[in-house]
């Protein structure tokens, strides 16, 4: 009774993978390209293909654990036309996990009044309930603006004189400050991520879903 749930936990995030994290890296390759950088383009990212996205250790982790990556979309930010551009750049591929949020939030409203009435249905609306968490904590988790997380290129984009000042120098301890976050300051009962991403995701997703 214990292999379903499991399976279909695996299942959901292995859909849920081959949509949001494309669309987010699309979505980095494609404004890019807008403002003029043809760097996205030309290393085959300008797609919506998975296998171009997908990182196999980050796909082999999100589907164990929940939590992964894809491979980040290379970007010129000289060959851009401005820079504010880069913000748009940048906040392209989470503002794309915020629309798909919002989408499924649509879908499951309209299939609220009939999808209970069936076992079909009510696995549908689970799928979309997860779609638009997961969204929200990609959304959420990439604005954090510790490299190489979208949030950091977005300051850079917005208050360049800010990003050099105060996030620049931390160029060379991104990684380890980011695992710092991620696993040992939970440890002192200080939990960023439940601060700027789980609770805002619970929030958001539970104001969506009604």
């Amino acid at each position: 009774m214990l292999v379903l749930p499991n399976l279909l936990d695996t299942l959901f995030r292995l859909a849920i993978l081959m949509v949001a994290f494309p669309i987010h890296e699309f979505a980095h390759a494609w404004t890019a390209t807008r403002f003029g950088d043809d760097t996205p383009r030309r290393a085959g990212r300008l797609t919506l293909n998975p296998l171009a996205h997908l990182d196999i250790w980050g796909t082999l982790l999100f589907l164990l654990s929940g939590f992964g990556w894809a491979k980040p979309v290379p970007v010129s930010p000289w060959a851009l036309r401005s820079r504010r551009a880069y913000f748009w750049v940048a906040f392209a591929g989470p503002l794309s996990n915020l629309l798909i949020a919002v989408l499924a939030a649509i879908l499951y409203h309209l299939l609220l009044p009939v999808g209970p009435a069936s076992a079909l249905g009510r696995l549908l609306m689970a799928f979309l309930q997860s779609v638009v968490f997961f969204d929200l904590l990609l959304f959420f988790f990439n604005l954090i603006p510790i490299p190489p997380l979208d949030g950091d290129k977005v300051i850079a984009g917005l208050f360049p004189n800010l990003w050099e000042r105060y996030l620049a120098p931390l160029q060379p301890y991104a990684v380890p400050l980011l695992l710092v976050v991620l696993f040992v300051l939970p440890w002192f009962h200080l939990d960023v991520l439940q601060w700027v991403v789980v609770w805002p995701t619970r929030l958001l997703g539970n104001l969506l879903l009604g």
